[in-house]
């Protein structure tokens, strides 16, 4: 874990995968901004197991402003949260903003964000107004929005948004937590005590493929629900009560029939109670699987090993 260093008040955490379009562009916008604040500023770029030639860009940069643009270069892809938490342990000023690198969020939106910091929040998330993504994105955004809001009582409106900024005792606080599962922004809410949110722009990617396909976003929303909350364990125990009540009410229904009915009643029910334990089977295989899920966490958290690995770390005085 890292201090803050005296001599850098705002560092930028960006990681990139396969951005080699977008790098220059990014690069020269951030520091652009970064100046206007009229702060010292480091620009962490964590490379997060490109195959195209960002790392390249990413050394070229650092070697240009050595101090100033830090390359962290990771072994393989691990992931953003990953990514991100890699950058925050090399960041070492004492408000730390983090950004993507696709310029969907402009980063001339920095020096609002560090604006914000400075009235006493120790946390400051980003709405993006208008919101360009297709409509399945916007939908599972919402969903999380209105899940982390439920678990951590804060009500912040976009928690998918990475464009946020942190003092510097929360970053210190989110590294000093292992587990494997992390979802940052809802991580860092859990420390904080004053949390805001303002407005930022949100452009359509420019250049370059969304690195979320659907796939990623729905394990996504695994690691979100099962890192912030045990809600899905606690349904599953009411839907067992509520599933006992029910078979055992429909038992005494089907025993109260045949008696008054006989047997050619409870033949002609055949096909409805073939329905009602397909149902409860397949409630059993869910229960299973979201009880793996869970498992599945445990595991990785217990053999405790290293959220990234780095590989070099370039422009570091």
């Amino acid at each position: 874990m890292n201090a803050a260093d005296t001599s850098t008040e705002l560092s930028i955490v960006i990681p990139v995968f396969n951005e080699e379009i977008n790098l220059d562009e990014l690069i020269r916008r951030c520091t652009g901004a970064c100046s206007k604040t009229g702060m010292s500023w480091e620009l962490l770029l964590v490379d997060d197991g490109s195959r195209d030639s960002s790392p390249a860009k990413i050394e070229e940069a650092a070697g240009k402003l050595p101090g100033q643009i830090v390359g962290i270069l990771l072994n393989r892809n691990y992931g953003q949260h990953a990514a991100v938490m890699a950058g925050l342990a090399h960041a070492r000023g004492s408000i730390v903003i983090t950004l993507d690198a696709d310029l969907q969020n402009p980063p001339e939106e920095i020096p609002n964000l560090v604006d914000k910091i400075k009235e006493g929040f120790d946390v400051v998330g980003s709405v993006r107004v208008p919101r360009q993504d297709p409509l399945f994105r916007k939908i599972g955004s919402y969903i999380v929005n209105r899940a982390a809001q439920k678990a951590t009582g804060v009500k912040m409106h976009d928690y998918g948004c990475m464009l946020r900024a942190y003092k510097r005792h929360i970053v210190d606080a989110m590294l000093q937590c292992h587990e494997r599962s992390t979802f940052i922004p809802i991580l860092a809410n859990s420390f904080a005590r004053k949390t805001t949110e303002i407005e930022v722009c949100h452009a359509k990617r420019a250049a370059g493929d969304s690195k979320y396909s659907l796939w990623k976003l729905i394990n996504l929303q695994f690691d979100l629900l099962t890192s912030m909350t045990t809600f899905p364990l606690r349904m599953l125990s009411l839907f067992g009560v509520l599933a006992s009540a029910l078979g055992t009410g429909l038992g005494i229904y089907i025993i109260v029939m045949r008696i008054l009915y006989g047997d050619a009643w409870a033949a002609q029910g055949v096909f409805t109670l073939f329905a009602v334990l397909f149902f409860f089977v397949g409630a059993q295989f869910l229960g299973l699987g979201l009880l793996g899920e869970y498992l599945g966490r445990v595991y990785n958290d217990v053999r405790a090993r290293p959220r990234y690995f780095v590989e070099k770390v370039i422009g570091r005085k």
